[in-house]
């Protein structure tokens, strides 16, 4: 069988370089998640230029059942992983690790299928101080290509993950993750900003 996971952390230092630290959670009854850390750096190599992203690695080493199916299906089924950006220096990030890491144990604590349109929420702020509990699961294939995989075994998505204020995950709810997107297009709105305000939805 092939080691996906080996794949999956090829696939993300190809497309995001060396990680800088990692972290592993382990929660009863799932396999071990681990979360990498990427840092754009600047050209002394020195100083962050702006951006960490944070990875998950080990969600997409089972397929995601349908939680209407009777029995799971060991080998085929969706498979993702989870990737955050932020803007560094504006807040403790770093403590995303574990929100991260129970949002990627999702599929098997509660037979989720996590897509595109998703909302996802860890009940806390995702860091000290966070306006947001919650995040929204946007399109792949921007920042980290899809990683095929041989049949029958499904592509892992790289799932692009938004953060969210109560007020827009409740708007979402109504009207629509597509909805909120154009607000935050419209408006402007730095989705990397951890410390950013909602965006106005009169």
């Amino acid at each position: 069988m092939v080691d996906v996971l080996a794949l999956v952390e090829a696939r993300l230092r190809t497309a995001l370089g060396e990680p800088d630290a990692r972290a592993a959670v382990t929660f009863l009854g799932t396999d071990r998640v681990e979360v990498l850390r990427f840092t754009d750096l600047d050209t002394s190599g020195t100083t962050p230029a702006g951006i960490v992203r944070y990875a998950t690695l080990g969600m997409s080493a089972q397929p995601m059942a349908d939680p209407t199916a009777a029995v799971a299906d060991p080998v085929a089924g969706p498979r993702a992983e989870l990737v955050l950006s932020v803007r560094a220096g504006a807040a403790d990030t770093d403590k995303v690790l574990r929100p991260l890491a129970v949002l990627a144990a999702s599929p098997q604590v509660e037979g989720l299928v996590v897509a595109p349109g998703a909302s996802l929420d860890v009940g806390d702020p995702l860091w000290p101080g966070a306006p947001f509990t919650s995040v929204l699961v946007a399109e792949p294939g921007g920042l980290v290509e899809d990683l095929e995989l041989d049949a029958p075994l499904d592509p892992v998505r790289f799932l692009p993950l938004l953060p969210m204020t109560p007020n827009e995950a409740a708007w979402k709810r109504v009207h629509g993750a597509a909805a909120l997107q154009e607000r935050w297009l419209a408006s402007g709105t730095d989705l990397r900003d951890p410390a950013r305000k909602s965006v106005s939805l009169d």
